[in-house]
């Protein structure tokens, strides 16, 4: 049996230090061991306890959550949960903070929230379990260029559909995929576990850094080469649909394991709509969700890719796919652009 994961509650609140505190102690597996109310009294909290997890608000005063973090990643690093408004700028400055080696995020609570903070208990004791490796910190994503991407003079796309599901570490996971895609990349759908006003910050983000568009999907959006379409969070799951021409397809359901939206909803989905023109990718992520339905898809003869266990900031949704044999090949992060370029090139189409 584990031992409970041992937390330093980082923020300039008292009251939502006490609020975070009180959230991870009613779980029996989770020990808030300090709180700290700015980077210096967290940084010699950090020295004395050795936390197993950090929570660090991103708004704080004298040094902000995001250069702490810097300084954690590169000095220190550990597993830390970004607690940020749901704004635009938080959503903004959270997205930052994936990609200098957050574990995660969370939203701080709205009036009327019936669990505040949602499954942070859970995320602090993934992160305990995680073997988070070190982040290159000094180098920012590159900007798509002719030496980071396939250039489309030499890559045709096929007749396939790609669809990838991720969730915890799915921001950094996605971003080092998809700058492998050329211009003229297949059709390609997306579902990574998001707050409802991240999701848009991070289609611009991700649409700044590769080469194809990449935009929030719409209801009725038509599936097209050169597209990247990102489900948003909150109300409503994200599917392909052919009723007039391939097109999204935003329904109102009730989540499906624990999530909206759901990976499986979009793999269940391509798998009945474009069968074996579709690959699925399941990267990184707590949970099962996506499991069964990239099972669905492999057997309507789609191609799967899976994440493989060493470069996963979290086994659970890649290793649970895997088990189930809905994975036809594991490789590690850096391959998986490529394979799926592989897959899906035109001059690949007549011999699979």
């Amino acid at each position: 049996m584990m031992a409970p994961a041992r937390v330093l509650v980082v923020d300039d609140s008292p009251t939502m230090r006490g609020l975070i505190t009180a959230v991870l102690n009613a779980d029996p597996d989770v020990n808030v061991i300090g709180q700290a109310g700015d980077a210096m009294e967290a940084r010699n909290a950090i020295k004395q306890l050795n936390p197993d997890v950090v929570t660090l608000d991103i708004e704080m005063p004298n040094m902000n959550g995001l250069e702490f973090l810097d300084k954690i990643m590169k000095l220190r690093p550990m597993p830390v949960i970004m607690v940020s408004t749901l704004t635009h700028r938080g959503a903004e400055a959270s997205l930052m903070a994936l990609e200098i080696g957050a574990f995660d995020c969370v939203g701080k609570p709205q009036p009327g929230d019936a669990r505040p903070f949602g499954d942070l208990a859970e995320k602090v004791k993934a992160a305990a379990r995680s073997q988070r490796r070190q982040l290159r910190t000094d180098v920012p994503p590159l900007a798509p260029t002719a030496a980071n991407v396939n250039p489309a003079a030499t890559y045709r796309p096929g007749r396939r559909v790609i669809a990838i599901g991720a969730s915890t570490g799915g921001v950094e996971a996605l971003i080092a995929v998809l700058q492998k895609f050329p211009v003229n990349c297949p059709p390609t759908v997306i579902t990574q576990h998001m707050p409802p006003t991240f999701t848009k910050s991070f289609a611009d983000r991700l649409n700044r850094l590769c080469a194809p568009v990449v935009q929030e999907a719409t209801d009725g959006a038509r599936l097209e080469i050169g597209k990247i379409y990102l489900a948003p969070g909150g109300e409503r799951h994200l599917q392909i649909s052919n009723s007039h021409a391939p097109c999204c397809r935003l329904v109102e359901r009730d989540p499906v394991n624990g999530h909206r939206p759901s990976v499986d909803v979009l793999f269940d989905s391509v798998a009945e709509l474009a069968g074996r023109n579709a690959v699925g990718v399941i990267l990184t992520g707590m949970g099962r969700d996506g499991a069964s339905g990239l099972l669905k898809m492999r057997h309507a003869g789609a191609r799967t890719i899976g994440q493989n266990e060493k470069t996963c900031v979290v086994y659970g949704m890649p290793r649970v796919a895997f088990e189930l044999g809905a994975v036809e090949h594991q490789f590690p992060l850096s391959s998986i652009g490529e394979e799926i370029l592989k897959i899906t090139a035109a001059r690949r189409e007549g011999s699979e």
